[in-house]
């Protein structure tokens, strides 16, 4: 009548892929900070500072780019020397990045070609990334055993939903804050949680 299903525990022998996330947390988070903080200062009907409109994409882009390259550094050195199993789940988590950011450009594309509405780009990359970024933290979190890492992935999911209620700036100023806030917070807690293991 009922189905049972049964994980095996992990031996106590066995790698579980540990990864040091600090560096890539605190890339992030002032990609976050610096990147949307911009766009909150120079974007909206009573602009702040009046500032290129490149130069918060680019400050963003560039903390991505840093974060990206340490978070691909720290999952690669986790992987020398694990299980058959564990090289697959990295690289299938690996693959499942590229596979949400293909599916995020086709909806954010597609959405603002059926309503001719191109301007829903400025609002869907920042949140729709967010958005991804946060599921596939979540996933990772439970494929590395990181109740961390699923932490700050339900965070950023939640705040990137909450987000699209404001509008601009308002959202910008969110995900900065809250964001930004997000990442600086795990990388604080992720010393700790390194020093208990």
């Amino acid at each position: 009548m009922y189905a049972t299903t049964f994980i095996a525990p992990v031996p106590a022998t066995q790698s579980t892929g540990e990864v040091d996330n600090r560096s890539a947390y605190v890339s992030f988070a002032l990609a976050y900070v610096l990147g949307h903080g911009a766009a909150v200062l120079s974007k909206g009907a009573n602009p702040v500072l009046n500032l290129p409109g490149w130069l918060p994409m680019a400050l963003l882009a560039a903390g991505l780019v840093v974060g990206t390259v340490q978070s691909i550094s720290a999952a690669n050195s986790a992987l020398r020397g694990a299980g058959e199993a564990e090289q697959l789940a990295g690289k299938l988590l690996g693959v499942s990045w590229a596979t949400g950011f293909i599916a995020l450009f086709l909806a954010i594309a597609g959405l603002a070609v059926a309503f001719d509405k191109p301007e829903l780009q400025e609002v869907l990359w920042p949140v729709g990334s967010t958005l991804v970024v946060g599921l596939l933290y979540l996933a990772e979190g439970v494929v590395r055993r990181n109740t961390l890492h699923y932490g700050l992935g339900s965070w950023l999911a939640l705040v990137a939903a909450a987000s699209l209620f404001l509008s601009t700036p308002g959202f910008y100023g969110m995900l900065a804050v809250a964001g930004g806030g997000g990442y600086a917070v795990a990388a604080v807690l992720e010393r700790r949680r390194l020093a208990a293991r």
